[in-house]
């Protein structure tokens, strides 16, 4: 494939004006050569707009929002002291540019600050200190139990990091190349790309925990309030936001960013009371690390969504 020609995605839903958006947003995407799933529903209506929802997708770091769900509701429940001290050590911590990953020295905090550095910065150091608490098989076994459909948690942050580095000699760029030509091909050289062994969302799903979360209908409501309260202090906002920014709008959400994977996850609130769940799940058909324009395209498709949502 080449710019202009990604591949268009089957399963538009909508009905209506709503299923107009969702075609709409398609024709952007596949004119700037990027392929992926989007859905955006009204917590409160059930009205939704999207396509591709049922493709399961590489997270990336949008895999944070379940851990730390899972890391609350242990909180919630006194199995888990959110006072806890834990030593991270750049030495021997998980690769990132953000928060501790990006430290030199070892550090020691407590519990909930590796979650409030892993949700807000989308600290990889902090996520894996909390894999190293609650491992990644009792992570995934506690959403099946929660029935979260679609959602399975695989590995380890910095085990992307590894597959790639370990695929590429650790040239990065050639990694990025690869990605993108896999992604044509469906034979995956780096293991976390490829859906059967990686970390792995659909938008369906991932709309559905989102939804369940703001409705306290998933864990321990104690456990909900804190994530919605942490995922409101993300820094990042070229994404979803980027087009969303007014006084009397709310977005709380999680990006996700791998080599040609961008992604976004959230919920937009309005002071009228319209809640809009959204998953944006992209690949980019090019081999850049900087790609503005597909956040912006992100950022367009979730106004253009809450606005024919909202009416």
């Amino acid at each position: 494939m080449t710019e202009g020609t990604a591949h268009r995605p089957e399963g538009i839903c909508g009905e209506g004006h709503l299923r107009e958006v969702a075609e709409g947003i398609v024709g952007d995407w596949t004119a700037l050569g990027v392929s992926g799933a989007f859905l955006a529903r009204d917590i409160d209506t059930g009205e939704q707009l999207g396509f591709a929802i049922e493709e399961p997708v590489p997270l990336a770091s949008v895999v944070k929002v379940p851990l730390a769900l899972v890391m609350l509701d242990l909180i919630a429940n006194g199995d888990l002291d959110a006072a806890r001290p834990v030593t991270v050590d750049p030495a021997t911590s998980s690769v990132g540019p953000t928060g501790i990953a990006a430290f030199r020295h070892p550090a020691t905090v407590a519990v909930g600050d590796l979650l409030l550095l892993m949700l807000s910065v989308s600290d990889n150091a902090a996520a894996d200190a909390l894999f190293d608490l609650v491992p990644v098989a009792d992570v995934d076994a506690r959403l099946r139990a929660w029935d979260c459909a679609g959602i399975h948690v695989r590995h380890r942050l910095n085990h992307m990091y590894e597959c790639a580095a370990g695929a590429t000699g650790n040239d990065f760029s050639l990694a990025l190349e690869l990605a993108v030509r896999d992604e044509r091909t469906q034979h995956h050289t780096i293991r976390t790309l490829d859906p059967a062994h990686a970390n792995t969302g659909t938008a369906s799903g991932l709309v559905a925990l989102l939804e369940r979360v703001w409705r306290d209908e998933v864990a321990q409501p104690r456990a909900t309030a804190e994530l919605r309260r942490l995922m409101g202090h993300q820094v990042f906002t070229q994404r979803l936001a980027s087009e969303l920014r007014t006084d009397s709008l709310r977005l709380s959400g999680k990006t996700g960013t791998f080599l040609h994977l961008r992604h976004e996850i959230g919920v937009v609130e309005a002071d009228s009371g319209t809640r809009v769940a959204m998953a944006a799940l992209t690949r980019a058909d090019r081999r850049a690390a900087q790609a503005p324009d597909i956040d912006l395209a992100i950022g367009i498709a979730a106004r253009q969504a809450f606005e024919a949502l909202r009416t």
